[in-house]
């Protein structure tokens, strides 16, 4: 009998917490003295923590069927972290051939302030790739998505994110750490913005607004301003002891923290994101939410460690938030979006989305340098006589025939040239004056590398365009232009499909480059293009402009027998 679907998996930091009681939180180039019961030892027993893991041991005590996945280690601490999800429950989807299970060392002090020192193990070595192929089936099962920018790589936060939103999960990303610090030890600022967009809803801790929002103090005009930055559905601030602030659709609220005795913060914005999260599921309005997410942070600075020990803390959050709790999940409010859309709906929705999110990035990754140098080669290439040729294997060599015609479309003599054929006599196509254009995405195909060795050696410049930047290709090219496209979109997300967009796009801006260089008037676009829609249309735009565009003769017209490698005499070296 198949599982009951989750209300929310979630991935990211699943962490062995050692704590430390300190008389204060010390700061660069003091020394203190703990409490350690015996030297060299904490006084207090490994206890099960991590941003993720915590936000999902909070809602299940609140009733919702949850489950975690992820990467940890085959060792003791993972034995540890295992023994705790399934003491209250947590279904688990983990491999265990990280390094190390993560951990952290927390230092405590009489007032409940922490400082936590933590060291990623798995959870950074958890791969973008990984998402689909390992844990796909597990994040389709949930109703909800939820994440982290703590201790995962932010390109793995933005491949669950996407899988997700191909699928119509709505999100929650859980922004821990201020981004600076995140984007020194996680990735680039680039990737944050993409997966701050890709996000539901956005529950950031108070440091990381300060940034996401600089110059405002007001934790309202924050939730609204990142939210209006991110076109997030709403916004949460977590802000300690002064509660939470909440922007949404027709709310911008703040709602005051209970007022409790406080041992141990650590961990009270997790207990707050479990209890929102719960909320979403049950369709409670934002006001609710609220209130439910302050007091379940209320309940956990009351205790230590950062997970709740047992069902009896839903007793004391119930007694704090002072209403009963939904039996079962609704269709209104927040949560309206947590329905299953039809599946094929939802992946080609979701296809789209990734594609304009993967082209976006490929245009703020592209070096428009290397475009310029790709000009300046192939320039050089035809003042000493030589001629440019396309190539690549797989559906790369669709994308070559299309940049062979559209080169020379705008004025660009260009053919294709046929890989593999390249090592059993094709080679004779090339001139050493030449230069070959060659198309791969990871810039390891076995034929075209060997391919653009010989091709090398033969004397023709090389001109890569590949994903790979460090590849066998990218090694063998005069010049690289560097094409990185993450994630291909579809169910298994292993088909060639948005790489071929982004090798398409870098193609028409490198032949929108050479139409700019060569300087191409309408008058020769007119006269190449003797029929068809284009051809019709260029000659009233010169009509318009008062542009004769006569007939074409064959001494100064590019040779068009060359397009798309279809040649109609034989083209050899020349002597």
């Amino acid at each position: 009998m198949p599982e009951a679907k989750l209300d929310a998996a979630g991935c990211g930091s699943m962490v062995v917490d050692y704590f430390h009681r300190t008389p204060r939180i010390i700061g660069a180039d003091e020394k203190i003295l703990t409490d350690a019961a015996a030297a060299g030892a904490p006084p207090y027993p490994p206890a099960v923590g991590g941003v993720t893991l915590n936000h999902l041991g909070w809602a299940r005590i609140l009733g919702l069927n949850v489950g975690i996945f992820g990467k940890m280690g085959d060792d003791r601490n993972g034995e540890l972290l295992r023994a705790g999800m399934n003491a209250l429950g947590i279904r688990h989807h983990l491999t265990l051939d990280g390094s190390a299970s993560s951990s952290a060392t927390i230092f405590v002090d009489p007032e409940g302030n922490r400082a936590i020192y933590m060291v990623r193990g798995a959870t950074a070595e958890l791969r973008p790739a990984e998402i689909r192929r390992r844990h796909g089936a597990f994040l389709r099962s949930a109703r909800l998505a939820t994440t982290e920018i703590s201790q995962l790589p932010l390109a793995t936060v933005i491949a669950i994110l996407a899988c997700a939103r191909a699928h119509g999960i709505p999100t929650v990303l859980d922004v821990d750490v201020a981004p600076a610090d995140a984007c020194a030890t996680l990735g680039t600022r680039a990737e944050l913005e993409r997966a701050l967009g890709l996000a539901t809803y956005l529950k950031p801790a108070k440091t990381a607004a300060r940034e996401l929002a600089p110059g405002l103090r007001d934790p309202v005009r924050m939730a609204e301003t990142i939210r209006a930055r991110y076109q997030n559905r709403a916004v949460a601030i977590t802000d300690g002891e002064r509660g939470c602030a909440i922007a949404a659709d027709g709310v911008a609220i703040r709602i005051p923290a209970f007022r409790v005795r406080q041992i141990d913060s650590t961990g009270a914005g997790d207990a707050f994101l479990g209890a929102m999260v719960a909320g979403l599921g049950w369709g409670l309005d934002w006001p609710a939410i609220g209130r439910l997410g302050n007091a379940a942070g209320a309940v956990c600075v009351t205790h230590p460690g950062g997970f709740p020990s047992g069902f009896e803390r839903r007793d004391e959050i119930l007694a704090l938030y002072g209403a009963p709790l939904p039996k079962a999940a609704t269709s209104a409010g927040p949560a309206a979006a947590v329905a299953d859309p039809p599946a094929p709906a939802a992946e080609v929705a979701g296809f789209f989305a990734l594609c304009l999110a993967e082209m976006g990035a490929l245009s703020d990754a592209i070096d428009l340098g290397a475009i310029a140098r790709a000009v300046g080669a192939i320039q050089a290439v035809a003042a000493r006589g030589g001629r440019v040729h396309v190539t690549g294997v797989g559906k790369p060599e669709h994308v070559a025939r299309y940049a062979a015609s559209i080169l020379c479309s705008v004025g660009t003599m260009a053919t294709f040239l046929h890989a593999t054929e390249t090592l059993h006599g094709s080679l004779g196509q090339v001139d050493p004056r030449d230069v070959v254009i060659a198309i791969s995405n990871s810039g390891e195909t076995a034929e075209l590398c060997a391919a653009a060795r010989a091709i090398r050696d033969h004397g023709a410049r090389i001109i890569a365009i590949t994903g790979g930047r460090d590849s066998t290709l990218a090694r063998l090219a005069e010049v690289l232009i560097h094409a990185p496209v993450v994630r291909e979109g579809g169910v298994l997300g292993l088909a060639p499909r948005i790489s071929v967009l982004g090798q398409v796009m870098v193609v028409a801006a490198l032949s929108v480059a050479l139409e700019a260089a060569r300087g191409l008037t309408l008058e020769e676009y007119s006269r190449w293009h003797q029929a068809g829609v284009l051809g019709d249309a260029a000659r009233r735009l010169a009509a318009r402009r008062g542009i004769t565009a006569d007939p074409v003769d064959s001494a100064s017209a590019p040779n068009l027998s060359l397009v798309a490698g279809r040649r109609r005499r034989p083209v050899g070296p020349r002597r």
